[in-house]
Protein backbone atom coordinates (compact mmCIF):
# COMPACT_ATOMS: atom_id res chain seq x y z
CA UNK A 1 0.00 0.00 0.00
CA UNK A 2 2.61 1.94 1.09
CA UNK A 3 4.42 1.67 -2.77
CA UNK A 4 1.09 3.04 -4.05
CA UNK A 5 0.87 5.65 -2.12
CA UNK A 6 4.44 6.55 -2.74
CA UNK A 7 3.44 5.75 -6.94
CA UNK A 8 0.60 8.14 -7.03
CA UNK A 9 2.25 10.91 -5.05
CA UNK A 10 4.69 10.62 -7.78
CA UNK A 11 1.89 10.53 -10.51
CA UNK A 12 0.71 13.66 -9.35
CA UNK A 13 3.88 15.63 -8.93
CA UNK A 14 4.64 14.87 -12.84
CA UNK A 15 0.90 16.21 -14.24
CA UNK A 16 0.94 18.87 -11.93
CA UNK A 17 3.95 20.15 -13.49
CA UNK A 18 2.65 20.30 -16.41
CA UNK A 19 -0.91 19.07 -18.02
CA UNK A 20 -1.02 17.04 -20.99
CA UNK A 21 -1.19 18.98 -23.88
CA UNK A 22 0.67 21.92 -22.86
CA UNK A 23 3.63 21.57 -25.21
CA UNK A 24 0.75 22.88 -27.94
CA UNK A 25 -0.69 25.42 -26.14
CA UNK A 26 0.64 28.99 -27.31
CA UNK A 27 -0.57 32.35 -28.06
CA UNK A 28 -0.82 35.61 -26.38
CA UNK A 29 -4.65 35.93 -25.06
CA UNK A 30 -5.83 32.88 -23.29
CA UNK A 31 -8.78 32.25 -25.65
CA UNK A 32 -5.79 31.91 -28.15
CA UNK A 33 -3.80 29.96 -25.64
CA UNK A 34 -6.40 27.22 -25.24
CA UNK A 35 -7.22 26.98 -28.80
CA UNK A 36 -4.09 26.27 -30.21
CA UNK A 37 -3.62 23.44 -28.37
CA UNK A 38 -7.44 22.12 -28.62
CA UNK A 39 -6.66 22.36 -32.51
CA UNK A 40 -3.09 20.35 -32.42
CA UNK A 41 -5.08 17.78 -29.88
CA UNK A 42 -7.50 17.17 -33.00
CA UNK A 43 -5.54 17.29 -35.88
CA UNK A 44 -3.27 14.71 -34.35
CA UNK A 45 -5.82 12.44 -32.55
CA UNK A 46 -8.87 12.75 -35.66
CA UNK A 47 -10.74 9.56 -34.26
CA UNK A 48 -11.33 11.01 -30.97
CA UNK A 49 -14.16 13.05 -32.10
CA UNK A 50 -15.93 10.02 -33.56
CA UNK A 51 -14.89 7.76 -30.37
CA UNK A 52 -15.96 9.96 -27.70
CA UNK A 53 -19.44 11.03 -29.51
CA UNK A 54 -19.88 14.52 -27.63
CA UNK A 55 -23.18 14.84 -29.11
CA UNK A 56 -24.43 12.42 -26.95
CA UNK A 57 -23.92 14.01 -23.55
CA UNK A 58 -26.89 16.28 -24.28
CA UNK A 59 -29.84 15.90 -21.44
CA UNK A 60 -27.03 13.40 -19.80
CA UNK A 61 -25.41 13.17 -16.68
CA UNK A 62 -21.77 13.25 -17.92
CA UNK A 63 -18.74 12.70 -15.89
CA UNK A 64 -14.89 12.72 -17.26
CA UNK A 65 -12.13 11.13 -15.49
CA UNK A 66 -8.99 13.41 -16.03
CA UNK A 67 -9.65 16.11 -17.68
CA UNK A 68 -6.13 17.81 -18.53
CA UNK A 69 -6.09 21.07 -19.64
CA UNK A 70 -9.96 20.79 -20.74
CA UNK A 71 -10.46 20.55 -24.88
CA UNK A 72 -12.65 17.55 -24.21
CA UNK A 73 -14.33 18.54 -21.60
CA UNK A 74 -15.09 21.44 -23.51
CA UNK A 75 -17.06 19.47 -26.04
CA UNK A 76 -18.83 17.89 -23.99
CA UNK A 77 -20.15 20.97 -21.83
CA UNK A 78 -20.99 22.23 -25.94
CA UNK A 79 -23.63 19.35 -26.14
CA UNK A 80 -25.53 20.77 -23.58
CA UNK A 81 -25.89 17.66 -20.63
CA UNK A 82 -28.14 17.68 -18.20
CA UNK A 83 -25.28 18.04 -15.60
CA UNK A 84 -21.45 17.97 -16.21
CA UNK A 85 -19.04 16.68 -13.78
CA UNK A 86 -15.22 16.73 -14.70
CA UNK A 87 -12.41 15.28 -12.10
CA UNK A 88 -8.52 14.71 -12.02
CA UNK A 89 -5.88 14.06 -9.57
CA UNK A 90 -4.13 17.42 -10.27
CA UNK A 91 -4.95 21.21 -9.33
CA UNK A 92 -3.34 22.28 -12.16
CA UNK A 93 -6.13 20.39 -14.59
CA UNK A 94 -8.78 21.62 -12.75
CA UNK A 95 -7.98 25.26 -12.94
CA UNK A 96 -6.73 24.82 -16.86
CA UNK A 97 -10.25 23.35 -17.37
CA UNK A 98 -12.59 26.31 -15.40
CA UNK A 99 -10.54 28.82 -17.39
CA UNK A 100 -10.94 27.47 -20.53
CA UNK A 101 -14.94 27.15 -19.36
CA UNK A 102 -15.13 30.33 -18.66
CA UNK A 103 -14.01 32.15 -21.87
CA UNK A 104 -17.28 30.17 -23.58
CA UNK A 105 -20.10 30.83 -20.67
CA UNK A 106 -19.72 27.29 -20.09
CA UNK A 107 -19.73 25.50 -16.53
CA UNK A 108 -18.69 22.08 -14.80
CA UNK A 109 -18.63 20.45 -11.41
CA UNK A 110 -14.77 20.07 -11.30
CA UNK A 111 -13.15 18.82 -8.48
CA UNK A 112 -9.35 17.33 -7.41
CA UNK A 113 -10.68 13.53 -7.42
CA UNK A 114 -8.87 10.18 -6.95
CA UNK A 115 -10.23 7.92 -9.76
CA UNK A 116 -9.44 4.78 -7.47
CA UNK A 117 -12.28 5.98 -4.87
CA UNK A 118 -14.24 8.49 -6.79
CA UNK A 119 -16.37 10.59 -4.33
CA UNK A 120 -19.95 9.77 -6.14
CA UNK A 121 -23.10 7.81 -5.23
CA UNK A 122 -23.21 4.62 -6.97
CA UNK A 123 -25.64 5.12 -10.22
CA UNK A 124 -24.52 8.62 -10.51
CA UNK A 125 -23.78 8.78 -14.47
CA UNK A 126 -25.44 8.11 -17.81
CA UNK A 127 -22.26 8.63 -19.78
CA UNK A 128 -18.42 8.40 -18.10
CA UNK A 129 -15.59 9.07 -20.39
CA UNK A 130 -11.67 8.97 -20.02
CA UNK A 131 -8.71 9.66 -22.37
CA UNK A 132 -5.42 8.20 -21.74
CA UNK A 133 -6.30 8.85 -18.05
CA UNK A 134 -6.68 5.26 -15.90
CA UNK A 135 -3.31 3.66 -17.14
CA UNK A 136 -1.83 6.32 -14.97
CA UNK A 137 -2.84 5.27 -11.71
CA UNK A 138 -1.36 2.34 -9.75
CA UNK A 139 -4.37 0.09 -9.82
CA UNK A 140 -6.61 0.52 -12.67
CA UNK A 141 -8.73 -2.37 -12.30
CA UNK A 142 -10.07 -0.46 -9.17
CA UNK A 143 -10.29 2.59 -11.76
CA UNK A 144 -12.45 0.53 -13.87
CA UNK A 145 -14.58 -0.92 -11.01
CA UNK A 146 -15.14 2.66 -9.97
CA UNK A 147 -16.20 3.36 -13.11
CA UNK A 148 -19.00 0.52 -13.32
CA UNK A 149 -20.30 1.57 -9.96
CA UNK A 150 -20.98 4.85 -11.04
CA UNK A 151 -22.60 4.60 -13.90
CA UNK A 152 -26.33 4.08 -13.95
CA UNK A 153 -28.26 0.50 -15.67
CA UNK A 154 -26.82 0.71 -19.45
CA UNK A 155 -24.87 3.66 -18.71
CA UNK A 156 -22.06 3.96 -21.27
CA UNK A 157 -18.15 4.35 -20.58
CA UNK A 158 -15.93 5.15 -22.99
CA UNK A 159 -12.23 4.71 -22.20
CA UNK A 160 -8.92 5.08 -23.93
CA UNK A 161 -6.00 3.13 -21.99
CA UNK A 162 -2.57 2.61 -23.74
CA UNK A 163 -2.20 -0.88 -25.41
CA UNK A 164 0.72 -3.11 -24.70
CA UNK A 165 1.55 -4.39 -28.16
CA UNK A 166 2.10 -1.30 -29.74
CA UNK A 167 4.81 0.21 -31.87
CA UNK A 168 5.56 2.77 -29.37
CA UNK A 169 6.32 0.45 -27.00
CA UNK A 170 8.52 -1.33 -29.54
CA UNK A 171 10.80 1.50 -30.10
CA UNK A 172 10.67 2.75 -26.64
CA UNK A 173 12.46 -1.02 -25.80
CA UNK A 174 14.69 -0.35 -28.80
CA UNK A 175 16.25 2.66 -27.19
CA UNK A 176 16.35 1.65 -23.85
CA UNK A 177 16.53 -2.15 -23.86
CA UNK A 178 18.31 -3.33 -26.88
CA UNK A 179 20.58 -0.14 -27.77
CA UNK A 180 21.43 0.06 -23.62
CA UNK A 181 22.34 -3.72 -23.77
CA UNK A 182 19.18 -4.66 -21.88
CA UNK A 183 17.21 -6.91 -24.43
CA UNK A 184 15.25 -9.00 -21.73
CA UNK A 185 13.81 -5.53 -20.43
CA UNK A 186 9.52 -6.00 -20.15
CA UNK A 187 7.64 -4.05 -22.04
CA UNK A 188 5.74 -3.38 -18.23
CA UNK A 189 9.46 -2.11 -17.33
CA UNK A 190 9.69 0.13 -20.63
CA UNK A 191 6.31 1.78 -19.99
CA UNK A 192 6.65 2.13 -16.22
CA UNK A 193 9.78 3.79 -16.64
CA UNK A 194 9.92 5.33 -19.44
CA UNK A 195 6.68 6.28 -21.20
CA UNK A 196 5.16 9.35 -19.65
CA UNK A 197 4.41 9.59 -15.65
CA UNK A 198 6.17 7.04 -13.53
CA UNK A 199 4.33 3.81 -13.70
CA UNK A 200 2.38 4.26 -16.68
CA UNK A 201 1.12 0.79 -17.69
CA UNK A 202 -0.37 -0.58 -21.20
CA UNK A 203 -2.70 -3.60 -21.58
CA UNK A 204 -3.08 -6.23 -24.02
CA UNK A 205 -6.82 -6.60 -25.18
CA UNK A 206 -7.30 -9.57 -23.50
CA UNK A 207 -6.02 -8.23 -20.08
CA UNK A 208 -8.47 -5.06 -21.03
CA UNK A 209 -11.17 -7.06 -21.40
CA UNK A 210 -11.24 -9.36 -18.06
CA UNK A 211 -10.93 -6.00 -16.54
CA UNK A 212 -13.93 -4.75 -18.26
CA UNK A 213 -15.94 -8.13 -17.31
CA UNK A 214 -18.56 -7.10 -15.33
CA UNK A 215 -20.19 -4.82 -17.84
CA UNK A 216 -22.74 -6.14 -20.20
CA UNK A 217 -21.09 -5.69 -23.50
CA UNK A 218 -17.52 -4.62 -24.53
CA UNK A 219 -15.98 -3.29 -27.72
CA UNK A 220 -12.30 -2.97 -27.92
CA UNK A 221 -10.07 -1.94 -31.17
CA UNK A 222 -6.65 -0.49 -31.13
CA UNK A 223 -5.59 3.13 -32.96
CA UNK A 224 -2.65 4.12 -34.37
CA UNK A 225 -1.38 7.18 -32.22
CA UNK A 226 0.68 9.94 -33.63
CA UNK A 227 3.44 7.83 -31.06
CA UNK A 228 3.68 5.29 -33.31
CA UNK A 229 3.35 7.65 -36.16
CA UNK A 230 6.53 9.47 -34.89
CA UNK A 231 4.22 12.91 -35.31
CA UNK A 232 3.82 16.19 -32.99
CA UNK A 233 6.07 16.36 -30.23
CA UNK A 234 6.39 13.20 -29.72
CA UNK A 235 9.99 12.47 -28.83
CA UNK A 236 10.53 14.84 -26.27
CA UNK A 237 11.47 13.30 -23.41
CA UNK A 238 14.23 11.18 -25.70
CA UNK A 239 15.82 13.50 -27.84
CA UNK A 240 18.39 11.97 -30.41
CA UNK A 241 19.78 12.37 -33.86
CA UNK A 242 18.45 8.88 -34.62
CA UNK A 243 14.51 10.02 -33.18
CA UNK A 244 15.20 12.92 -35.59
CA UNK A 245 15.88 10.63 -38.65
CA UNK A 246 13.50 8.62 -38.12
CA UNK A 247 10.95 11.31 -37.93
CA UNK A 248 11.53 12.05 -41.37
CA UNK A 249 12.07 9.08 -42.69
CA UNK A 250 9.13 6.79 -41.16
CA UNK A 251 7.23 4.70 -43.25
CA UNK A 252 3.50 6.25 -42.10
CA UNK A 253 1.57 4.99 -45.36
CA UNK A 254 2.98 1.52 -45.09
CA UNK A 255 2.30 1.34 -41.19
CA UNK A 256 -1.19 2.24 -41.26
CA UNK A 257 -1.92 -0.06 -43.89
CA UNK A 258 0.24 -3.43 -42.39
CA UNK A 259 0.45 -2.52 -38.86
CA UNK A 260 -2.68 -0.76 -37.96
CA UNK A 261 -3.40 -3.17 -34.92
CA UNK A 262 -0.16 -2.58 -33.05
CA UNK A 263 -1.50 1.52 -31.95
CA UNK A 264 -0.72 2.38 -28.90
CA UNK A 265 -4.50 3.43 -27.99
CA UNK A 266 -6.70 0.44 -27.20
CA UNK A 267 -10.33 2.34 -27.82
CA UNK A 268 -13.10 0.78 -24.96
CA UNK A 269 -16.73 1.27 -25.27
CA UNK A 270 -18.66 -0.61 -22.53
CA UNK A 271 -22.29 -0.80 -21.53
CA UNK A 272 -23.42 -1.54 -17.97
Amino acid sequence: MQNETDLKTRVKEFWNDKSCGEVYASGESERNYYESQARARYNLEPYLHDFAGFHEGKGKDVLEIGVGMGADHLEWAKSGPRTLTGVDITTRAIEHTQKRLALYGLKSELRVDDAENLSFDDASFDLVYSWGVLHHTPNTPETVNQVFRVLRHKGIARIMIYHKYALTGYMLWARYGLLTGRPFQSLTEIYANHLESPGTKAYSIQEAEKMFAKFSQVSIRSQLSFGDLLQGSVGQKHHSMLLSWAKKLWPRWLIRKILKNHGLFLLIEAIK
